[in-house]
């Protein structure tokens, strides 16, 4: 190979200076499983020629549930994957290209998820470039490794085309990958490789690389020499954080000219065994029936190794450490080393022995190794279920217990079974049932949730003189069915035998309710029936008496001995107390057991009608106009019995009073109406009895002649009565009407004579001159002094306010003959002389009669017979003392007149008319 050809000169050296430490990040992230493969992106080196069935690398897929389950499937029909991860050839290939890439597909059977990885295959330098570079021995793939001495290699950089013309374009070449070992221990920089254009040996080239670890974050993972073209890692690896880098480096000269195409470099990190296996948890927990088989499956226990899958580093194997209990025996499980998968190796899991195992597992990395992996363990708790295979066994193989006679709800014994199997769980709980001694289905036997036993109870009521007692068998079993294999014990069957207790029983009547059918009207003491009651209890010597509960009517009479009924007053069929033609009446029927008990018995009668109320007309009063032709009286028959003692009715009028048929008529309308009407063409107005005769359909038939009010009055075009002919028709003629209206008229000029003539006496009354005293004078001087004054003030009396002073003029506001001298004056009351002792009788005649005209002529005044009240008084009183009743005149005066002024002054007579004292 001549320089001309354009090739650049790398220059490799490789060395390994130690292990990297594990990256903690990486731990703890780990510590929650996350389902998915352990890497994005595979790559491995190939060859040209694959054989087929040739395995290339492996993947490392988990789904936190062990391998079980996970199946894997790729995109590209010549690669396909094995169950542990392994991708192999389908055929025999031959790559003719630098790569070949395709996805490798992992999914789950159970929750049907699927995860994608890459995997790229990279093709390795042909013959001519490992003439240049030989691989060393023992290294996959030709990858330069950077663990070995460091030795110069010639690479060749990509063919290009000439720009002075056309050249045959030359076969690629590809950048094996570099290795470098993880948790190198330095020091750093370390130097990968270096890289040289042969085109610096004409101008000066400057060297740079990029991507992810370069200028990209991870920064400044790898750097370069600018002007050598030595290329360094600049600090530890750790495999488990990235496992692989790609950079791509550049050459330009010094003015930034680009010299050569940029050029692909693989950097893979070669793990190291430095992280143990981690199971996904600490505590695994599983169950498995007890007596399950050898190979049974009981569950899965899953470890990680961040380590690289496809080397022992990351390849992990399990073993059970201890199992605890060591029965019944010290080897009860086995683990399937590379799946996980726990399993019963021996037979005679017990739950009623061992209910729990505890199995330590160990993960070891290395396949297993334990001189060289490393290892990390965890618990795996087993519980051994339970099934049905212990059956339920009485404890007793007879039961007895004893119930009263008609009870039900009773619970009469208690049946206890053992069980070995879990409590409380369908193997245990128990089912009880009577296979045999209660045909009828008096019991029933109900389990106590709590302690298992079953309750003998009564549900429907047994009778002692019918089973005196009762032999039951009994048969218990489990809510769940016995396990395969397993037989009922004899001890699943008891008897129990219940004794029944005689009470005392009430007597009842064997027909309840009695019907019996009679005519009604039967006469008091008629027998009736015999209304007797049984008593249960045969084998008690016991009487019965009878007496009655309810017999609204009083109608009967029941014997107390022998319940024969009788009747004690005369069945009515229309009473009050009959519904539906039934008469019901209740009787009670007690023995005379310890205590005592009773019961009750209803008898119904049902009473058939005889025709026994004669029908009655309705309605009673009507109106008709005393003309025919414009109305009529519709007429019905009512009767209290029923059919056939009704109706159809025959209506008639009766021959006497002659003048009935004379001017009535009755029309039959059907069998339970008729219609009355006028026969002549005119019947004065006025009340009238017309009696009609109604037969009804009874045998014997009854009649009955009912009397209708008829008011026969003058009527409108329209049928209806006149307000006067309402009157008239109350009775009275119009030569009665005329005689009532003059009465009335004389009547009344009688009331007006004697107004006329009691006003003109009042008048001859007032003008006639008082015969007595004025002071002495009581007649219509009922005065009310409602002003008290002070002292002996209130006994003088200023007669002259009876007058009409001139004083007063100036306040009366009405115009003369009008203004009333009783009103109270409306102005300030004026001051009046003293007057004399003894006034002039005139005066008060003249102001009482001034008073009277003034009330006359008043329009406002109250009717001429109401009290005038003068009840104006004044401010004071200027009259003197009247403390005495001595007058120098009383004994000149006749006071016999007072005898006529009737019993109100006959007081006064008297004292005043009674004559002269002895």
């Amino acid at each position: 190979m001549t320089a001309g050809s354009g090739v650049l000169l790398v220059l490799l050296s490789l060395s390994l200076s130690g292990a990297l430490r594990a990256h903690n990040g990486d731990l703890t992230a780990r510590e929650t499983c996350k389902a998915g493969f352990s890497e994005e992106d595979y790559t491995a080196l190939i060859s040209e020629n694959i054989l087929e069935g040739e395995r290339l690398l492996k993947v490392t897929f988990s789904s936190c549930l062990g391998t079980k389950g996970t199946q894997y499937e790729t995109n590209s029909v010549d690669f396909k994957v094995e169950a542990d991860g392994t991708v192999f050839a389908t055929r025999e290939l031959r790559i003719p290209s630098e790569q070949v890439a395709f996805t490798v597909t992992a999914w789950d059977r159970q929750t049907a998820r699927r995860w994608d990885a890459m995997v790229r295959l990279l093709v390795a330098q042909p013959s001519s470039a490992r003439s240049a570079h030989k691989p060393q021995k023992g290294k996959q793939n030709g990858a330069l490794d950077a663990s070995q001495p460091p030795n110069d290699m010639l690479l060749p950089w990509p063919q290009h085309q000439n720009t002075n013309g056309l050249r045959r374009q030359k076969r690629d070449w590809v950048i094996p990958p570099i290795n470098v070992p993880e948790n190198s221990r330095g020091p750093f920089p370390q130097q990968l490789v270096r890289i040289r254009s042969d085109k610096d040996n004409d101008i000066p080239i400057r060297y740079s690389i990029t991507g992810v670890g370069a200028d990209q974050p991870p920064m400044e993972v790898f750097s370069i020499d600018s002007m050598s073209g030595r290329m360094y890692v600049t600090r530890p690896m750790d495999r488990e954080e990235r496992a692989s880098y790609h950079l791509r480096a550049h050459a330009v000269d010094m003015n930034g000219n680009k010299v050569e195409n940029p050029i692909d470099l693989y950097i893979y990190v070669i793990d190291m065994n430095d992280n143990r296996p981690e199971f996904i948890n600490q505590v695994y927990n599983g169950s498995v029936d007890e007596g399950s088989k050898p190979g049974t499956y009981v569950m899965t226990v899953t470890a990680n190794d961040a380590d690289d899958g496809t080397t022992a580093n990351g390849m992990v194997r399990y073993r059970i450490v201890t199992q605890t209990p060591q029965s019944p025996s010290q080897n009860m499980f086995t683990i399937n080393s590379e799946t996980g998968d726990i399993v019963t190796v021996a037979a005679g899991l017990d739950r009623e022995k061992v209910q729990q195992y505890t199995v330590i597992v160990q993960a070891t990395d290395m396949e297993g190794n334990l001189n060289y992996g490393l290892s990390n363990t965890a618990t795996a708790i087993i519980t051994v279920t339970d099934v049905n295979d212990n059956p339920p066994e009485f404890t007793a193989s007879t039961y007895s217990g004893e119930v009263p006679e008609n009870q039900v709800e009773v619970v009469v014994a208690n049946l206890t079974v053992m069980d070995r199997d879990q409590p409380h769980s369908p193997n245990w709980n128990a089912f009880y049932r009577i296979i045999s001694g209660d045909p009828s289905g008096h019991f029933s036997i109900r389990t106590d949730p709590v302690t298992n036993e079953g309750m003998v109870t009564v549900v429907k009521a047994v009778d002692y003189e019918l089973n005196r007692a009762f032999m039951l068998t009994v048969m218990v079993s489990n809510q769940a069915p016995l396990a395969s294999g397993i037989q009922m014990s004899f001890q699943s069957t008891a008897g129990v035998t219940i004794s029944v207790v005689d009470v005392n029983e009430a007597p009842y009547f064997p027909s309840n309710h009695k019907l019996i059918r009679l005519e009604e009207g039967v006469p008091s003491g008629t027998v009736l029936t015999t209304f007797s009651a049984v008593d249960p209890d045969r084998f008690m010597q016991q009487a019965v008496r009878y007496s009655k509960l309810s017999d609204p009517a009083n109608w009967l009479h029941i014997n107390a001995t022998n319940g024969q009924i009788t009747t004690a007053a005369v069945l009515d069929r229309e009473s009050l107390y009959i519904k539906n033609n039934v008469y019901e009446a209740t009787f009670l029927a007690a023995d005379n057991g310890i205590p005592p008990a009773s019961g009750t018995g209803t008898l119904q009668i049902y009473l058939i009608d005889i025709n026994d109320n004669a029908p009655e007309l309705l309605p009673k009063e009507a109106q008709i106009c005393e003309r025919p032709g414009l109305n009529a009286i519709n007429i019905t028959a009512a009767d209290a019995d029923v059919d056939p003692n009704i109706g159809p009715y025959v209506f008639e009028l009766p021959f006497v009073p002659a003048a009935v048929r004379k001017n009535w008529t009755i029309t039959r309308l059907n069998g339970d109406y008729a219609q009355l009407s006028l026969r002549i063409l005119y019947l004065e107005a006025g009340m009238y009895d017309v009696p009609i005769t109604v037969t009804d359909s009874g045998n014997p038939p009854l009649s009955n002649t009912s009397i209708i009010k008829v008011k026969v009055c003058p009527c409108d075009e329209n049928g209806d009565c006149t307000t006067i002919g309402a009157v008239a028709a109350a009775g009275l003629g119009t030569s009665a009407i005329v005689a009532i209206l003059i009465c009335i008229v004389i009547l009344l000029t009688m009331v007006l004579l004697f107004v006329v003539w009691m006003k003109r006496r009042e008048k001859e009354r007032h003008t006639k001159q008082l015969l007595i005293d004025p002071e002495d004078d009581v007649r219509d001087n009922i005065l009310k002094y409602d002003e008290e004054g002070g002292g002996e003030e209130d006994q003088d009396y200023d007669l002259s306010q009876l007058q009409q002073p001139e004083a007063m003029e100036h306040v009366l506001s009405k115009a003369p003959g009008v203004r009333r001298v009783d009103e109270r004056p409306v102005g300030a009351e004026p001051q009046y002389p003293v007057r004399p002792v003894v006034p002039h009788p005139g005066d008060i005649g003249d102001f009482i009669s001034e008073g009277l005209r003034a009330a006359d002529n008043d329009p406002t005044a109250p009717p001429y017979d109401s009290l005038l009240v003068f009840d104006y008084e004044g401010s004071g009183s200027t009259a003197g003392s009247v403390s005495s009743l001595n007058s120098s005149s009383s004994g000149d005066q006749d006071y016999d007149y007072l005898n006529d002024w009737g019993p109100r002054f006959k007081k006064l007579a008297d004292m005043y008319g009674g004559g002269e004292e002895d």
